[in-house]
């Protein structure tokens, strides 16, 4: 869980990005900690890892100054696959990481 647990941190300081505004950040801080409280329901590190990976590479795409479209798109892509892949087993996951995404498309990415 020592991916997890990085990943989760450098999303988290990724999420502070002064091109945030303080009612995103506050929202995205309160959907992080959600992803949290579902990865500790997960007995499967593996699978956990792997959402939390898609989640913080989706973010790090959106938070770029020059932004990649073709990139952005394609880490989405993948998170929202990861995701899919969670639904049937995990709904509340799905909730949450579909939550982030939503947010990050508000955002206009």
């Amino acid at each position: 869980m020592v991916m997890i647990d990085d990943t989760l941190r450098s999303l988290e300081a990724r999420i502070q990005s002064p091109t945030l505004d303080p009612d995103t950040r506050a929202s995205l801080q309160e959907l992080v900690e959600q992803l949290k409280t579902e990865i500790d329901k997960l007995e499967d590190a593996e699978q956990a890892e792997s959402v939390v990976a898609h989640t913080a590479a989706g973010a790090r795409e959106a938070l770029r100054v020059d932004k990649d479209d073709d990139l952005l798109s394609h880490t989405l892509e993948g998170m929202q696959k990861s995701v899919r892949r969670f639904e049937a087993s995990f709904p509340d996951l799905t909730k949450v990481v579909n939550s982030i995404c939503q947010q990050l498309s508000n955002l206009g990415i």
